[in-house]
């Protein structure tokens, strides 16, 4: 990757510049220094306490990343909704995991990935951003490098899902805050719960409509804790439907009915601002295309 130096950055330093401009952490700057990588200056390495001048060429050359052993390619067709040199975004089904477990060793989204860069001919490894749980579908964004994914630490991710929760969520102009702690449940690997011991979790809401398998609701997260929006609406009465690890009923569709409809973020490279949106799946447009139920009052 390459930068030239304008007249903004004149005598600025290296190292400043690289953090500042380019977003680059010093974790990222010691592996250019001291892991295999390279900062070049006009075409020669420098130190990072080098003063710039206008018309200085910058360009940064990464070591090569090892893939992990079950990152096995397999040809999947993946609904790709943007991709470039640097990022690739996700429409996500349900029912396919985001990266092999355990419990799910391939087919997933990873693998996917690995046989499309291998197709065109890129080293590249995956580096999911924003993870999606295997059962809930939607946008996800996945780094091919790991400067790019490196650089989304630094950076807000606006994320917003929306779901069909049991039940009538009453508040304000159906608007709701839910603000509370979120913990692994003892004795569980998977399971969280609402615990004051826990790390802070917000969860903004907005109603949308009823439908006579519940309500559904915009949601915007604040934070980003492991089954966050599942825990969240459980925690006030209101599971998700399908969602039976936390108390929803699986008559209507057997997966939590939850998809990630909005992605914005910037772009790490072009610092360009990238806004995706993704239409609901048809399984979820079956249980929510019945007849809305009028909200109190009307």
């Amino acid at each position: 990757m390459e930068w030239k130096i304008t007249e903004f950055e004149n005598q600025m330093i290296l190292r400043d510049f690289l953090r500042m401009c380019v977003g680059l952490s010093r974790n990222m700057i010691k592996v250019l220094k001291y892991d295999g990588g390279k900062i070049l200056l006009n075409g020669q390495t420098v130190n990072v306490r080098e003063r710039l001048a206008t018309g200085d060429q910058i360009e940064l050359q990464f070591p090569k990343e090892e893939r992990g052993p079950q990152l096995i390619p397999e040809p999947i067709n993946l609904d790709i909704v943007y991709e470039d040199e640097f990022l690739i975004v996700v429409n996500k089904p349900a029912k396919m995991a985001t990266i092999p477990s355990t419990h799910h060793r391939s087919k997933t989204v990873a693998n996917g990935l690995i046989a499309h860069y291998d197709q065109l001919d890129l080293d590249y490894t995956v580096h999911v951003v924003t993870r999606l749980d295997r059962d809930t579908s939607g946008l996800m964004l996945i780094a091919k490098q790991r400067f790019c994914h490196s650089f989304f630490h630094q950076q807000k991710i606006e994320r917003h899902y929306q779901a069909v929760v049991e039940g009538k969520p009453e508040k304000t102009a159906g608007v709701g805050v839910i603000d509370a702690p979120i913990a692994r449940k003892p004795d569980s690997i998977i399971e969280r719960t609402v615990s004051k011991g826990g790390k802070p979790a917000v969860t903004h809401y907005q109603v949308i409509r009823h439908v006579k398998c519940g309500s559904i609701v915009d949601i915007k997260l604040e934070t980003g804790r492991t089954h966050q929006i599942r825990v969240h609406f459980a925690h006030i009465g209101h599971p998700l439907v399908g969602d039976k690890l936390y108390g929803g009923s699986t008559v209507h569709v057997d997966r939590q009915a939850l998809h990630c409809v909005y992605l914005s973020f910037i772009h790490p490279i072009t610092k360009k601002r990238i806004q995706l949106k993704s239409d609901w799946p048809a399984d979820l447009s079956q249980i929510t295309d019945c007849e809305p139920q009028p909200q109190n009052g009307e």
